[in-house]
């Protein structure tokens, strides 16, 4: 990186810009000051409240009982799942809006979501796999398929969430479809994917639909070590993929045209980057359900509070994203008590009312 001279070094173009870095700088240290805090809580309360002794105590692997079993085996893993979580939705949000230039791209308004639930019932009530032995669509010798594991859920959840994708990119490349056609065109993917949801559970028995109806609610409590394992590492791997191209979203922001004449693979970053960052909204999907709002909306306070440069936005969104669907997760279980109120309702109440005022704001700027 070339140096600053020291003239340049005093030039108040560059003081107020250093200035204005540093303040985003603490303002995101503030940010995480705060999701540790809330982190804290989350362990703390529930319908087995725990003191700051007990607390201390199961830290340094000194907790017995219940108290360990409460904290290392129902709490923290349900916390960390709601970090990763919202981590990528986050990240998924703020590279789909950079990739197709525009702010209303997420994972659920471009049928990533909905895809995801499509493959899951078409596991559950088809195939087997968490439902009864014999329905509408299938008997006990109609499929050789008759697997009753949540992987297999799984698995049929990320080919949905995938195949949404791989749809839109084919569509988008071949129709060189506009940014807004792109995302008309995962409304209409979305519609499609809902309605044939709604179709297999139409042919589906009570106990297949209750099955449906519980995936599709989101839950980061669900998962286990195992999953958490899984979504850490494909996190940490993506989230460094596009902090290293950081520069070429940058480039994105001042037109197609300017990023080519700068050196960025605009058609190849665009596909390649779509897909890297549709596996990790699939996976959070796949793992907990759909979680609807947050990854439209951690972009946008994102944006909000330190503007469009990536090199900050990409991780604000990530920690936006952990500390929303964790602050939703702990007023769930803080309200219900058993902690059955499922964080997509609550995400959805909390990103519905905040988005429109993001919104109206930006429209009076």
């Amino acid at each position: 990186m070339r140096e600053i001279s020291p003239v340049a070094a005093r030039d108040p173009i560059t003081l107020i810009y250093r200035g204005a870095i540093r303040k985003k700088i603490r303002l995101f240290f503030v940010l995480l000051g705060l999701l540790a805090f809330l982190m804290v809580y989350a362990i703390a309360v529930g319908s087995y409240d725990l003191s700051v002794a007990n607390l201390i105590r199961a830290i340094f692997g000194r907790a017995e009982g219940a108290i360990e079993t409460v904290i290392w085996n129902i709490r923290l893993p349900r916390i960390v799942a709601a970090l990763l979580s919202g981590w990528g939705l986050g990240l998924a949000g703020v590279t789909f809006q950079s990739l197709l230039k525009n702010p209303l791209a997420s994972p659920s308004t471009l049928g990533v979501s909905q895809g995801a639930a499509f493959g899951a019932a078409l596991a559950i009530v088809v195939f087997g796999a968490g439902g009864m032995q014999s329905g509408a669509l299938r008997t006990q010798g109609a499929s050789p398929l008759n697997i009753y594991s949540m992987y297999t859920v799984t698995l049929f959840a990320f080919a949905g969430a995938v195949t949404a994708t791989l749809i839109i990119l084919a569509l988008a490349r071949i129709k060189k479809m506009s940014p807004e056609a792109v995302i008309l065109a995962g409304v209409a993917l979305s519609s499609l994917f809902v309605s044939g949801t709604v179709l297999i559970q139409y042919f589906s028995s009570e106990v297949e639909i209750a099955a449906v109806v519980f995936w599709a609610f989101g839950d980061v409590a669900r998962s286990t070590w195992r999953e958490i394992g899984l979504l850490g590492i494909a996190a940490f791997a993506i989230t460094i993929y596009f902090v290293l191209h950081r520069w070429d979203l940058n480039a994105l922001l001042a037109g197609e045209e300017t990023a080519k004449s700068l050196g960025v693979e605009v058609e190849k970053m665009r596909v390649l980057g779509m897909l890297i960052a549709t596996v990790l909204a699939a996976l959070v999907t796949c793992f907990h359900g759909v979680i609807a709002f947050l990854g439209l909306l951690a972009p946008h306070i994102g944006r909000r509070l330190i503007g469009s440069d990536h090199r900050l936005l990409i991780p604000y969104s990530c920690l936006l994203g952990g500390l929303l669907l964790l602050l939703a997760d702990t007023v769930g279980r803080v309200v219900v008590g058993s902690g059955t109120l499922p964080v997509g309702v609550l995400t959805s109440f909390m990103g519905a009312p905040l988005f429109l005022y993001l919104l109206w704001k930006g429209y009076h700027r």
